[in-house]
């Protein structure tokens, strides 16, 4: 290793660490190990005042390129861009990519640089299937002079190796996750050429990141690669000759083989620290912005897809129950068999309520599987609830005006229900890039969420109370460097100005077409496959007008049923009518078998007071009761309301179930009063005989003889019934006592066709 590569080394690990104690041990090795002791201690001082030197000189002309403006001494920190690698990276993606990085150069102010992360995701795979001329046309324009202005970091997640190892040599700085992993270069290849080789070694030289050993292990998996302790003092990564020169020559005091000969070298996130090849291990966005001195990284896409993007459109409407989620579920898989759509574009109006179906449709949502690609999300009226959740999983995610994000819903979602959804929230959180803290206040409005500042970046991060520094080594310095501000309301829901500027929404849009052309559609997708009928039924179940004039005309055509019974044709209407308000309801989510049976067995109440025992009794009253009940319970997911949001809905359902019930009276007055006007409707309705025809009906049976006679009952009389005197048998009515069949009886009053008898003692 030459002493400038020793040194350069230095001056990255003292720019990110800014401690003399590392500073020290860093550069403890290599050509400075002859050094004395003083000597050795006086240089890392002034390479530490240096650094700082550089620091300081270098981060003001990255806020100005950034267009921040400082604020008294202290100026506001810049903010970084991530771009995702993919992993094979094809000629058309790395193109795509030397587009946007020069894009990025050209827009930088005056003399600063930008910083651009440039990230390999933890699920990478495929990278020997790199082409060699792909990568090393990228890392060449990485390592360009139209790039100079760019600060290039690399932040490897997951295991990268094959030709895809070539990029990461030709960067400015090199970050991993705690699964990072640096593999074979030579993987896919059944040998190396020279040319290869001296590619590598070339693109290294210019960033001096990789030590040459590193290099040479990577293209060659014969060579062995060798941590060598040297007896003057320091440590060394070594390999081929100057390995053989150092053992010959009795300087190794000890070695530690960090891959054999015959064996391909893999560097994991501990090595690549420990090599100083990494500058530092880092566990989220938040924690490498603050490694790189920026307020925040903000994601963006790296261009088209590499395939053409071909949607399907899917509607989140009105409630959310297990029976919709299984049959959107089914539906969705049905929409990647064919191997052709690669895009779901999700329309989200709903007040959410069930959190256990959202979490499942959140879950498939944040992390899309091939062939699908892109899942973004475009919230038309409202998400609330758990139907937030959904909504947070969908990248990008878009908003129409007037839009509301979060918000008491239709399932109120306790705060031990959503304990259990906390590995979900924090899967999203990671996916999507957005506040995990944000994500749990949206749907934990007991969870106050503040804004807090980095107080020397002014890095803004979002969190609730306590949160901070809990799992930091010293907890209270970390809790100092944080200054918190005010409370995020989110009780309420979100504007969609409000959700872009807090980081969870990524843009607004004026219609559903706007939206599929953001995300590379020509036009709006054909929707989600499905019985057309259904998606009908379902379009207009969300009318609430709709619902109460089907449950209205219900009650009408039961009152005319009352006033002319069997006929049948009311009946069947009201029948149809309540059929229909249920099964909107059922495909709807809110309806389910037990407000079916409340609705049912209050609709038999009624019929039992109307047609087997007429007057005002238990069973009308019951009847009434429960039809109320059951139409209250299918305009809504829950029983107990406990929000705001729920009582609001539970107020609107019971005055339609109140106003639907009036057309019971309503009903029974339209009927008497005009249908017997109407010659088509006549029959309907059973009209009073006049007074006049009772009269002389009466006349015609005279039945005075018979007061004060005995008799026996025929029948029992409760009290109407019929009795026998002598030979005549009569109908007659008790005094309200109620008589057994074949009891004597007397008759007591005459009036007219009624005879009224009581029981006589025998």
């Amino acid at each position: 290793m030459s002493e400038w590569t020793v040194q350069s080394d230095c001056q990255n690990r003292l720019t990110a660490d800014a401690t003399v104690g590392f500073a020290f041990d860093t550069c403890s090795g290599g050509s400075l190990g002859t050094i004395t002791r003083l000597g050795r201690y006086l240089a890392v001082v002034l390479l530490v005042a240096w650094g700082s030197a550089r620091t300081g000189s270098t981060q003001q002309p990255d806020r100005e390129a950034t267009g921040d403006e400082g604020s008294g001494a202290e100026a506001v920190a810049a903010t970084g861009i991530v771009l995702e690698v993919p992993v094979p990276l094809t000629d058309g993606e790395a193109g795509r990519l030397m587009g946007q990085l020069r894009s990025f150069a050209e827009n930088v102010a005056g003399d600063g640089r930008r910083t651009i992360v440039l990230r390999y995701p933890s699920n990478v795979s495929g990278g020997s299937e790199t082409g060699f001329e792909t990568a090393l046309k990228f890392a060449r324009a990485m390592t360009s002079a139209d790039l100079r202005r760019l600060k290039l970091v690399s932040w490897v997640e997951g295991e990268v190796d094959g030709h895809s190892v070539l990029p990461l040599l030709a960067s400015d700085l090199l970050i991993v996750g705690p699964g990072g992993a640096i593999g074979d270069a030579s993987a896919g290849e059944s040998s190396m050429d020279e040319t290869v080789t001296l590619s590598y070694q070339a693109i290294a030289d210019r960033r001096a990141l990789f030590p040459a050993a590193v290099v040479a292990s990577m293209v060659d998996p014969g060579a062995e690669l060798v941590r060598v302790d040297k007896v003057g003092g320091g440590q060394e990564l070594v390999t081929g000759e100057e390995l053989n020169r150092l053992r010959g020559d009795g300087e190794v005091l000890r070695e530690e083989v960090w891959s054999p000969s015959g064996t391909p070298l893999q560097l994991d996130s501990r090595r690549l620290r420990d090599a100083r090849i990494a500058s530092q291990v880092v566990d989220s966005a938040e924690d490498a912005a603050e490694l790189l001195g920026l307020a925040r990284l903000e994601s963006r896409s790296t261009g088209d897809a590499a395939e053409e993007p071909q949607g399907v459109l899917v509607e989140v409407t009105g409630s959310i129950a297990s029976n919709r989620m299984r049959r959107w579920q089914s539906n969705l898989s049905a929409t990647l068999d064919g191997g052709k759509v690669n895009t779901w574009l999700v329309t989200i109006d709903s007040h959410g309520g069930d959190l256990s179906a959202s979490s499942t449709m959140a879950a498939r949502f944040a992390r899309p599987t091939a062939p699908l690609q892109t899942v973004a999300g475009v919230v038309r009226g409202e998400a609330r609830g758990d139907a937030a959740l959904i909504a947070m999983a969908c990248k990008p995610l878009l908003m129409m005006p007037g839009a509301t994000l979060g918000g008491g819903g239709a399932d109120a979602m306790p705060r031990d229900r959503l304990s259990d959804q906390s590995e979900l929230i924090a899967q999203i959180a990671r996916e999507t890039r957005r506040p995990e803290a944000l994500i749990r206040g949206l749907l934990d409005r007991e969870t106050p969420v503040y804004r807090y500042t980095h107080r020397r970046t002014g890095r803004v991060r979002y969190a609730a109370e306590g949160e901070i520094g809990r799992e930091a080594e010293d907890p209270e310095l970390e809790r100092d460097r944080w200054e918190r501000g005010e409370r995020i309301e989110l009780d309420e829901g979100l504007s969609a100005d409000d959700a872009i500027a807090l980081g969870l929404a990524d843009g607004r849009v004026d219609s559903v077409e706007s939206a599929a052309r953001r995300v590379g559609l020509d036009q709006v997708p054909p929707p989600l496959s499905d019985r057309r009928i259904v998606r009908f039924v379902e379009r207009i179940g969300r009318s609430q007008s709709l619902a109460f004039f089907l449950l209205f005309l219900g009650f009408v055509m039961l009152s005319s049923e009352a006033s002319a019974p069997g006929i049948g044709i009311p009946g069947f209407i009201s029948l149809l009518c309540f059929g229909c308000f249920f099964w909107i309801k059922f495909l709807a989510g809110t309806a389910e078998w037990l407000e079916l049976l409340a609705f049912g067995l209050g609709l038999l109440c009624i019929g039992i007071e109307l047609f087997v025992v007429p007057g005002v009794g238990i069973f009308g009253v019951g009847g009434v009761a429960l039809t109320m009940l059951g139409v209250v319970l299918m305009s809504q997911t829950f029983v107990i309301p406990r929000n705001a949001y729920q009582v609001e809905v539970l107020t609107k359902g019971i005055w339609i179930a109140l106003g639907s019930a009036a057309g019971l009276v309503v009903g029974i007055a339209l009927i008497r009063a005009l249908l017997p006007s109407v010659p088509l409707f006549r029959g309907l309705v059973m009209e009073a005989p006049d007074g006049m025809t009772i009269d002389t009906r009466g006349q015609l049976a005279d039945f005075t003889h018979l007061e004060g006679c005995d008799g026996t009952a025929t029948t029992s009389l409760r009290p109407s019934g019929k009795a026998r005197f002598g030979d005549q048998i009569v109908a007659v009515v008790s005094d309200g006592t109620s008589v057994a069949a074949g009891e004597p009886i007397r008759v007591i009053e005459v009036r007219g066709n009624r005879i009224v008898v009581e029981p006589r003692e025998a």
